[in-house]
C-alpha cells in the first residue's frame, strides 16, 4: 500500500427516467445528489479491523457494511482475518429511499479494495455492480455508474456511458414520500408482471424508453423552445410506467398527489418506487410551505 490512509467520497443519486426498464437494455438518465454523501476513510494499523459510523444516516449502514465487506473478500479470495486498521463511515444518504445508498457503499468498499491493490481500477464498475446484487438481487449497474463518475449520465447496461449536461436549469426537487422502499421486491414485482403478460411488460418498457428519449431531448433544448413542456411530459410518462407496474400506491401515491395539488407540473418516483423519494418539476418556485420537505437539485 502506498500510504497508511485513504479517503473516498461518493454521492447519492437520483434517476430522471429509465428505472426498471434499464435492466432489459433501455437507457436511463441518472444524476448525482450533491447534498447526499457517503465518505469512507481508512487508517492502517496493527490492530484488528474496526469500523465507526457517523452522520445523519450513518447507523443505517451498520448492518450492511460487513455483508459488503464479506462479499468483496469472497470475490477476491481474501480473508477477514487479514484485515487490520480502522474504517470511519460518514453517511447522509438514507437507505431504502431510492437515492443510491447501497451503490455508494459498494463503490466506497470497491475503491478501498482497489487502494489495497486487490482489484484493478478497470474492474471497479463490474466489481461494485456484483456487490450491489446483495441488495437488488440483480443490479443494472446504473447506480454504480453515477456513484463512480460523480456526474450526470445517460447509462445503458452493458453499453457505453456518456455524460449529460442540461442546457438549461429546470426547477426540480426531491422530496421523501414517508415510506422506505425495498428495491429487490420492486424489481421482482416488475419481472413478475412481465412474465404474466409479456406484451404488457414490453409495452411499459417501451414507454419508459420513450420517456428517456423525450427527457434527453428536452434537456438539450433552450427553455424557450418548449424544453420545459417536453420535460414535464417525459416525467409524467415515466410516472405512468410506475403506475402500470403497481409501484405508486399508498404513501407514495398520496405524496405525488399532494405535490400535484400544490402546483407541480410533473411528478414521478425516482428509484425503484413503492416508496422512497419523488421527483417534482415546477414552472415557478414551489410554495413556501413546502420548503422544508423539498431538496433542490440545482
Amino acid at each position: 500500500m502506498p500510504t497508511s490512509m485513504m479517503t473516498t467520497t461518493v454521492f447519492g443519486k437520483w434517476i430522471l427516467a429509465g428505472e426498471h426498464a434499464v435492466l432489459r437494455g433501455s437507457p436511463a438518465l441518472v444524476f448525482p445528489v450533491q447534498g447526499k454523501v457517503l465518505t469512507l476513510a481508512f487508517t492502517s494499523s496493527e490492530r484488528d479491523v474496526s469500523v465507526e459510523f457517523s452522520g445523519e444516516n450513518g447507523d443505517e449502514l451498520r448492518l450492511l457494511f460487513w455483508g459488503v465487506i464479506e462479499k468483496a473478500l469472497e470475490m477476491t479470495s481474501r480473508s477477514r482475518s487479514g484485515l487490520h486498521g480502522h474504517f470511519q463511515i460518514t453517511n447522509s444518504i438514507p437507505v431504502g429511499a431510492g437515492l443510491g445508498a447501497s451503490a455508494a457503499l459498494c463503490v466506497g468498499v470497491g475503491r478501498w479494495f482497489a487502494w489495497r491493490g486487490w482489484v484493478e481500477e478497470s474492474e471497479l464498475p463490474e466489481f461494485c455492480r456484483m456487490l450491489e446484487n446483495l441488495f437488488h438481487g440483480e443490479s443494472s449497474g446504473v447506480d454504480i455508474a453515477v456513484a463512480l463518475s460523480g456526474q450526470g449520465l445517460c447509462f445503458v447496461r452493458g453499453g457505453e456511458w456518456h455524460a449529460i449536461e442540461p442546457r438549461w436549469q429546470p426547477q426540480w426537487f426531491l422530496s421523501y414520500s414517508g415510506k422506505r422502499g425495498v428495491t429487490s421486491e420492486c424489481v421482482a414485482r416488475v419481472k413478475q408482471l412481465g412474465q404474466r403478460d409479456e406484451a404488457l411488460g414490453a409495452r411499459i418498457d417501451l414507454d419508459m424508453r420513450e420517456a428517456v428519449d423525450m427527457a434527453a431531448r428536452a434537456l438539450n433544448m433552450n427553455f424557450s423552445e418548449d424544453g420545459f413542456d417536453l420535460l414535464a411530459e417525459a416525467i409524467n410518462k415515466a410516472r405512468t410506467c410506475f403506475e402500470h407496474w403497481g409501484l405508486t400506491s399508498g404513501e407514495i401515491g398520496t405524496h405525488i398527489q399532494m405535490l400535484i395539488n400544490h402546483g407541480a407540473y410533473a411528478v414521478k418516483p425516482t428509484g425503484s418506487g413503492d416508496g422512497g423519494y419523488v421527483l417534482s418539476l415546477w414552472r415557478k418556485a414551489p410554495p413556501h410551505d413546502l420548503g422544508s420537505i423539498l431538496i433542490a437539485l440545482n
